[in-house]
C-alpha cells in the first residue's frame, strides 16, 4: 500500500467539537466575487445574524457591481479592498469575525491560513486544499488559533440527504454497509467542446484545467460530504484507504469520456463508491446512495426508498412524500424555510444559515477542519492510485487518533 507523507502536527489541542465565543452579529468580509461570490453576496440578503461588510476583489468593476446590489436589497455598501493584496488588508481589520473565501482553487488554503492566523473564522468554497500538505496546513492553523475552518460544501445540505440523515439517526436504514457519491455533470461546453465532440469557445475552463491535467478525481467533496456525515467519519469511523482508476479520455486531446471511479474502505469495514464525470452526456446525477442491512435509500436518477416498513420499493414522488416525514431535524426546517422565501438555492442558503446560527450562539460549526481536510484529501490521494495501477492509497488519519475518542456527534 503507497503511504502518503506524514506531517506530524504541531503539539495543539485539536478542535474537534471546537467552540469559541458566540458574536451577536457576524461582520463578514468576502473575498472573490465571481459567479459564486456574487451569489453569496445575494444569499445573504435572506440570512439574519450577519452583515458583509467588506468585499475583495481584483476587479474593480466587479467590487462596484456588488456594491450595487448590496444597495439594490437594502443593505449597507460594504467597504471595497482592489487588488491582488487587497484581501489581506482586509484581514487586518479588527471589527471582521469571518473571512469568506470564494476565489479560484489554489488560492483557498494560502488565504485560509492567512486568515486564520488574522485572527480570523473562516469560511472557504471546495476544495478547501488540493494538496496532502495543504490539508495539514489547514489543521494545524485551526489548532494553534483556535478559529473555525468551514468548508462550504453544500451537497451536505440536500433536502433528500437531510431526510436520508434522519432515517438513519431513528433506526430505520439498520447498520450502513456501503455508500456512493458522485459529480455527475456534462460539462463539455465549459470544457470548450460542444454536445457533437468539437471544439465551442467557451472560456470557462476551470473544471477542465482541473480535470485533465489531474488524472484522479479533483473534485470529490459533493460526493463524499453527505456520506461524512452518515457515516460520523472522524467520530467513530475514518476512512482508511483508497484505490482509484479514471477511464482513457477519447475525443479532442483525450478529454472526452475522462470518467473516474474511486472506492473507498473505512476502518470499520464500509465500502463507499465515489465517481467525477463532466465530459461525457450522463444526465446529471450525485448517486447518494445508501445500502443498509434493512433498507435502501436513493436519489438519483429517480428518488428511491425501501425499508422493512414497505413490501415494495418507493419511487419518485412517493419516495419523496416519505421522506418529507423526515424533515425534523434543524437543517431541513430550515432548507423548508427557505423553499418558503423563494432563495435561489435552498442548499446554500440552509448550508449559511446553519454557518451563522452556530457562530451567533457559539456552537461547534456543522462541518469543521477534520471534514475539510478529510473530503478534500481524496483528490491528491485518487491521482495518486490511478497513476500507479489503481494502487492502495493510505488516507491520512488527519485527528491522530482522536477520532476514537469522540462518540457519534449529533449535527442538529
Amino acid at each position: 500500500m503507497e503511504n502518503t507523507p506524514f506531517i506530524p502536527a504541531p503539539s495543539k489541542r485539536h478542535v474537534i467539537g471546537l467552540r469559541c465565543a458566540p458574536i451577536p452579529k457576524v461582520r463578514i468580509g468576502l473575498v472573490g466575487l465571481g459567479q459564486r461570490g456574487m451569489r453569496t453576496l445575494e444569499r445573504y440578503a435572506f440570512i439574519s445574524g450577519a452583515a458583509i461588510t467588506c468585499i475583495a476583489d481584483i476587479n474593480a468593476d466587479a467590487l462596484a457591481e456588488a456594491n450595487d446590489r448590496l444597495a439594490r436589497s437594502g443593505r449597507d455598501r460594504a467597504l471595497t479592498f482592489a487588488g491582488k493584496d487587497g484581501w489581506q488588508e482586509m484581514c487586518r481589520l479588527r471589527d471582521l469575525d469571518l473571512i469568506y473565501i470564494c476565489t479560484e482553487w489554489s488560492s483557498h488554503c494560502p488565504m485560509a491560513v492567512h486568515a486564520m492566523r488574522s485572527g480570523k473564522h473562516v469560511a472557504v468554497e471546495v476544495p478547501a486544499a488540493r494538496t496532502i500538505d495543504e490539508c495539514w496546513q489547514l489543521i494545524h492553523t485551526a489548532e494553534e488559533t483556535r478559529r473555525h475552518c468551514f468548508m462550504t460544501e453544500n451537497c451536505c445540505y440536500d433536502f433528500f440527504a437531510l431526510t436520508t440523515l434522519e432515517m438513519h439517526r431513528q433506526g430505520l436504514l439498520g447498520d450502513i454497509t456501503h455508500c456512493e457519491g458522485a459529480y455527475i455533470h456534462d460539462l463539455r461546453d465549459t470544457f470548450g467542446i460542444t454536445t457533437d465532440g468539437h471544439r465551442s469557445n467557451s472560456t470557462r475552463r476551470w473544471m477542465e484545467r482541473s480535470c485533465n491535467e489531474h488524472g484522479g478525481n479533483p473534485y470529490p467533496t459533493h460526493g463524499i460530504g453527505p456520506i461524512g456525515w452518515l457515516l460520523d467519519i472522524h467520530r467513530g469511523d475514518r476512512m482508511e484507504y483508497l484505490v482509484s482508476m479514471t477511464a482513457q479520455g477519447q475525443g479532442p486531446d483525450d478529454r472526452l469520456g475522462r470518467v473516474n471511479s474511486t472506492l473507498i474502505h473505512t476502518h470499520r469495514g464500509i465500502s463507499i463508491l465515489l465517481q467525477l464525470d463532466v465530459t461525457t452526456p450522463r444526465p446529471y446525477n450525485r448517486l447518494q446512495t445508501v445500502c443498509a442491512t434493512h433498507g435502501f435509500v436513493q436519489k438519483y436518477p429517480v428518488p428511491t426508498i425501501q425499508t422493512a416498513d414497505f413490501p415494495h420499493a418507493l419511487t419518485g414522488e412517493e419516495a419523496l412524500r416519505e421522506a418529507d416525514k423526515y424533515a425534523t431535524n434543524a437543517a431541513s426546517l430550515l432548507w423548508k424555510k427557505g423553499h418558503e422565501m423563494q432563495v435561489p438555492n435552498e442548499m446554500n442558503y440552509t448550508m449559511d444559515a446553519r454557518l451563522i446560527y452556530c457562530l451567533t450562539q457559539g456552537l461547534p460549526l456543522d462541518i469543521d477542519v477534520y471534514n475539510a481536510a478529510e473530503w478534500s484529501c481524496l483528490a491528491e490521494l485518487s491521482r495518486l492510485s490511478a497513476s500507479q495501477g489503481s494502487i492502495p492509497v493510505a488516507i491520512p488519519d488527519f485527528t491522530r487518533g482522536q477520532w476514537q475518542q469522540h462518540s457519534k456527534h449529533k449535527l442538529f
